[in-house]
């Protein structure tokens, strides 16, 4: 069941930062972040600032080759980020331990998550990113509490 939606309207790219402080902010309750969105329209970008914001000083990369990158906060904390976009199906995914990363209680940033449906936690946040122009999103948050049969 979705129990919250926040919209973000017309947010520019420097606006990112008010909503990866939000983002932060729920990461005790909620570790698996779904980013829905066009090539292009900033998954990427969106997830290194929440990482920025999150404690991560070491220079963050897309792992659209790795498909996921291990990053790790001031607090010594682990942070993932995983990209999708190249699998060709979900057995590949599964193969590089996808259950591990997503219930080892760290947070888990993920692009491309339609690739990916039936190895999804039920209890999730997700993002969805819609392109205005050049450098305005619209972006919206749903969070899920796993209580629900059908998912995104």
């Amino acid at each position: 069941m979705i129990h919250e939606e926040v919209v973000f309207r017309s947010v520019t790219l420097p606006g990112l930062k008010e909503i990866a402080k939000r983002i932060v902010r729920e990461l005790a309750e909620f570790k698996i972040w779904l980013f829905y969105g066009e090539m292009g329209s900033g998954k990427t970008t969106l997830i290194k600032e929440i990482c920025r914001e999150a404690g991560v000083k070491e220079t963050m990369s897309s792992p659209t080759f790795s498909i996921v990158n291990e990053y790790e906060t001031v607090h010594h904390e682990r942070t993932f980020h995983f990209d999708f976009y190249r699998i060709k199906n979900e057995v590949e995914a599964y193969d590089i331990g996808t259950d591990e990363y997503f219930y080892s209680g760290s947070p888990c940033f993920i692009e491309w998550p339609e690739k990916i449906p039936s190895l999804l936690p039920p209890k999730y946040a997700a993002v969805a990113l819609q392109v205005e122009d050049n450098s305005t999103r619209t972006i919206v948050i749903t969070f899920h509490d796993g209580k629900e049969e059908n998912r995104i």
